[in-house]
């Protein structure tokens, strides 16, 4: 052969050797770097024995038949295609690769599929920097992960290693690129999902579907290629604070059709509609005047909402929680997920709501109180605030009671009395009157003992002439004391019958005068007195019984007259 003779001359060089090869073996060597179809001749520990048609017979690694870990399925008599690496190797057998073969296949499968636009089937076997590597059937492709979903998605695991069609976005043979892309291939089918069940919808429809997304304002349910809004107020008849309390992220529902609109396509749907609604008959079942226990939901500044039974709540109005805390929130009096008994105030089924109260099931304290204390009882607390009236005692922990600065002492003036009082101080008082609807209750110290004056003012009616002790002397009159436990007043017009006798000053305190009684006061316990009148009235009695200036008497001698009988009886007795 020429190639032998020109080893053994060794006269030919490099240039003649690549020639002498060529002419040699060019018809085998133009098999290098393209695909063959082999048969199996023989199959051995770690290699198939494959004759593809040429001078020597070829290997191939078992392992390139099958999956890692798995059995390559091989036998004698199988053609297989094959990727032709290179002619001879150092063994002097030809180099062939299944692995590149399928991967030359699928190269020019997914050429002829990016060029009509078809999908693709793959498998996601690995993550890499900003996506995932896919298996297309030899071929290795890039997924970004923008790519993955039309939604971001948080756990990809349940998609690895799964077949999933793919759009194929990019190729480039030359340095075995290839970008895909499983959104747009969700994306075309659920626009296709999405006008088949949007063109049939209507309202009242029930579907099944799969909570996709939660907010705070309610939960996006996937319908199958299009998505509805279950808002919150529409998942139960229960209060529901937010959607997380009832749903989970791919939970199964059944909801119905509420609302859609052709033009947005905006679809609202709702659970609590599929439910028997719990307001049917709820006049019946909660009577008003009833008591009920029921559970705090919700609190605001306007009262707190209490849950009769799932689905039914009514209101506590704030002015309906205290009878004694007023202008407080209703976060001090209740807290939340807490057992009331509440007083059914007033049910409208037809605007759902219940009013309710929660003082009303614990009691009026103030009747309490009257049952317990009548008028006429003895209370004992602590003086909790003195005001410019009077004191204000606490009768129980919630409750107080007022004494009037008039009804502190049957001797002293209001001003004067209350200074003997101090706040803290601890003091027993007399139950005047207790008024329910004002929610007041009036006390009495003075009255705990009788009124030295009451048996004077018994005794003294208007027009009785009485003895009077003068204890102040005013620019406008004098102050008197009637048995010493009286007091009287007469203005200075009453001192005297001639004006210029009318003075303040011509008595002492001390001195004794006769003075007519004109008014009574008994409330006060005050007398109101003229000395005038008395000596107007004696004139009178003097004139009709000892003449009158019209028979020839003076007026002098008449009252001498008078007052000379008037010593003589005394002197008598």
């Amino acid at each position: 052969m020429a190639f032998a003779a020109a080893l053994d001359t060794g006269s030919a060089d490099m240039e003649d050797f690549a020639s002498l090869l060529d002419a040699t073996l060019g018809a085998d060597t133009g098999f290098a770097g393209s695909v063959v179809t082999g048969r199996v001749i023989r199959v051995d520990d770690e290699f198939a024995v494959v004759d593809v048609g040429l001078k020597s017979e070829g290997r191939v690694l078992l392992k390139e038949f099958a999956a890692p870990g798995q059995k390559a399925e091989v036998k004698p008599g199988d053609l297989i295609d094959l990727f032709v690496e290179r002619y001879e190797d150092k063994d002097g057998a030809i180099v062939l690769s299944r692995e590149k073969a399928r991967r030359e296949e699928a190269w020019t499968n997914l050429e002829k599929s990016y060029t009509a636009q078809v999908r693709v089937n793959g498998v996601i076997f690995g993550r890499v920097k900003g996506g995932f590597t896919v298996d297309l059937g030899g071929a290795v492709a890039f997924l970004p992960g923008s790519q993955v979903d039309i939604r971001p998605v948080r756990d990809v695991g349940p998609l690895m290693g799964s077949p999933q069609p793919f759009q194929i976005l990019k190729m480039d043979r030359a340095r075995g690129n290839i970008v895909v892309s499983r959104r747009a291939v969700l994306e075309e089918t659920r626009a296709e999902q999405r006008a088949e069940l949007v063109q049939g919808l209507k309202e009242g429809m029930i579907l099944d579907g799969v909570v996709k997304n939660i907010t705070d304002y309610g939960a996006f349910v996937d319908l199958g290629g299009v998505d509805g809004l279950l808002h919150v107020t529409d998942i139960a008849w229960r209060r529901i604070n937010h959607p997380s309390e009832a749903l989970t992220i791919g939970q199964p529902v059944r909801v119905q059709v509420i609302r859609f609109n052709s033009e947005t396509q905006r679809i609202s749907l709702g659970m609590k509609q599929l439910m028997s609604d719990p307001w049917e008959g709820v006049a019946v079942k909660y009577p008003v005047g009833a008591k009920f226990s029921g559970r705090v939901t919700n609190i605001t500044d306007y009262g707190a909402f209490v849950e009769l039974e799932p689905g039914v709540e009514g209101l506590v109005h704030v002015s309906e929680m205290s009878w004694t805390k007023k202008n407080v929130h209703p976060g001090k009096i209740v807290a939340s997920s807490q057992e009331v008994e509440v007083l059914i105030l007033d049910v409208d089924e037809p605007k759902r709501r219940i009013s309710l109260g929660l003082k009303q099931a614990q009691g009026n304290p103030w009747e309490v109180f009257m049952d317990a204390h009548p008028p006429g009882s003895i209370v004992e607390g602590e003086i909790r605030n003195i005001t410019e009236f009077g004191l204000f005692i606490g009768i129980t922990a919630d409750i107080d009671g007022m004494v009037h600065m008039s009804d502190l002492s049957w001797e002293q003036p209001g001003e004067a009395a209350m200074a003997d009082f101090q706040k803290g101080q601890i003091v027993k008082a007399k139950v005047l009157d207790v008024d329910v609807e004002k929610e007041r209750i009036s006390l009495g110290i003075k009255q705990l003992a009788s009124d030295p004056a009451a048996e004077v003012l018994d005794k003294v009616r208007k027009g009785d002439v009485v003895t009077c002790v003068v204890t102040k002397i005013e620019s406008n009159g004098i102050e008197v004391k009637v048995d010493d436990v009286l007091t009287g007043f007469i203005r200075r017009a009453e001192l005297a019958r001639d004006r210029d006798a009318q003075r303040p000053d011509k008595f002492a305190v001390g001195e004794k005068v006769d003075a007519k009684v004109t008014a009574v006061d008994r409330a006060a316990r005050r007398l109101a007195l003229t000395i005038k009148g008395k000596e107007v009235e004696e004139e009178r009695e003097a004139m009709k019984e000892y003449g009158s200036v019209d028979s020839g008497a003076s007026l002098g001698d008449i009252l001498g007259a008078a007052i000379r009988r008037r010593n003589q009886g005394a002197g008598e007795e």
